[in-house]
């Protein structure tokens, strides 16, 4: 291939409408898969929340003739499920999927970034994409809060921050580190207090369609849910895929606790920010969103397989929003995680490496972790003042 036709391909592959295309074609062939073999058990768990929310059911109760395992989700999320729940099943699924795949589609392009930093982190994440919605799960919009919260804390649209923020909480707690941003905020009073009015709106609006005694039952038994779950999830095979699940299945300690690692994870975490004078430095502020979009899935319990494309999204920031040349070894890790964590569970993995070693490690986290020691080092060392033109 001449180096010309290596450049048109390039700009091709560029082409905004292009990219939108893959992703509506990753969009519709992860429906297919899911509808036609009729794997759509997630789905119909989250349909369930709606239905059971107006019987008056309990949302975290087993129900083996609708579906197996059990729901996670916040009662808010009744009202997140609404509309998709009231259709025909296969518009319904399909429908969710593409409000999943687009919410984040929309989200990226509200970044400051140039068309190759859009480019960068579409392709990059397009097969993690396909992963997350073949689990039809929450989590591609919960990496879209963090970004939306991020971007509209930037343009001083505290409300609406605020708004994505208490989405994601009041769906699956994840959305609360979005007030990692807090402190770029140029109004905080008005952050604080947009986010008590949206949380109080959220916490309320299922009882339009049930009653105030059903919902503030459903919290409680919520809180009680999420607890069994993280005891549950110490050493399943297909959960904790974090930093804590790396530890805990190569020692097969399931004694200690998980404040041991959090608790400092956590200290890192927000060691970056003591570095004040560089907030005013863009490239600075989109790394904390790289480290968020990491930390949020490499130090969580709950984290699956299906939780990496908020993490992906991160770990392409990290590459990408920096006034400074990436090195080789900068490459190799970006590498390193397409393979290990984007293409681990697929059947282009050899299965003998996934079913022997991946997943009963969690081994998928493992490039993840790495990356975001090297993003908290460079956050703590470097100086991130540009002159406009990288980014």
């Amino acid at each position: 291939m001449t180096f010309q036709k290596i450049s048109k391909l390039k700009e091709m592959l560029s082409k905004p409408s292009v990219i939108f295309t893959v992703w509506l074609i990753i969009v519709v062939c992860a429906w297919a898969s899911k509808y036609f073999h009729g794997s759509y058990n997630n789905f119909l768990i989250f349909r369930g929340v709606f239905f059971h929310a107006v019987d008056g059911l309990s949302l975290y109760g087993f129900y083996p003739g609708e579906y197996k395992d059990l729901n996670h989700y916040g009662p808010f999320f009744s009202i997140v499920i609404a509309p998709f729940a009231l259709m025909p099943l296969w518009l319904s699924l399909l429908s969710w999927l593409m409000a999943l795949a687009f919410t984040l589609f929309y989200a990226i392009k509200t970044l400051p970034l140039k068309q190759c930093g859009y480019t960068l982190l579409y392709w990059f994440c397009a097969h993690e994409l396909l992963t997350a919605l073949f689990y039809s799960q929450f989590n591609i919009v919960i990496a879209a809060i963090l970004v939306l919260s991020f971007t509209f804390i930037k343009k001083e649209k505290d409300i609406w921050a605020a708004l994505f923020i208490m989405l994601g909480t009041f769906v699956k707690l994840y959305g609360i580190v979005g007030l990692a941003f807090f402190l770029f905020s140029k109004h905080k009073t008005k952050l604080l207090l947009s986010c008590i009015g949206w949380g109080v709106v959220m916490f309320a609006a299922p009882m339009l369609f049930t009653s105030p005694e059903y919902i503030i039952n459903q919290y409680g038994l919520w809180i009680t849910d999420i607890i069994q779950k993280n005891n549950d999830n110490a050493l399943a095979l297909y959960q904790n895929v974090s930093l804590l699940g790396i530890i805990r299945k190569t020692t097969h300690n399931i004694y200690f606790s998980d404040l041991w690692i959090l608790i400092p994870g956590c200290i890192i975490f927000i060691m970056p920010y003591l570095r004040i004078k560089q907030y005013a430095y863009l490239p600075f502020r989109l790394m904390i969103l790289a480290s968020a979009l990491i930390f949020t899935v490499i130090f969580s319990s709950g984290s699956e397989s299906c939780s990496y494309i908020i993490a992906f999204v991160g770990i392409a920031l990290w590459y990408y929003c920096v006034p400074w040349r990436r090195t080789r070894w900068d490459i190799a890790l970006m590498i390193f995680a397409f393979i290990l964590t984007s293409m681990s569970p697929s059947d282009l993995f050899p299965k003998y490496l996934r079913e022997e070693y991946i997943r009963p490690y969690a081994l998928k986290a493992l490039p993840c972790v790495i990356i975001w020691f090297k993003l908290t080092y460079e956050l703590l060392t470097k100086n991130y003042k540009y002159d406009g033109e990288r980014i």
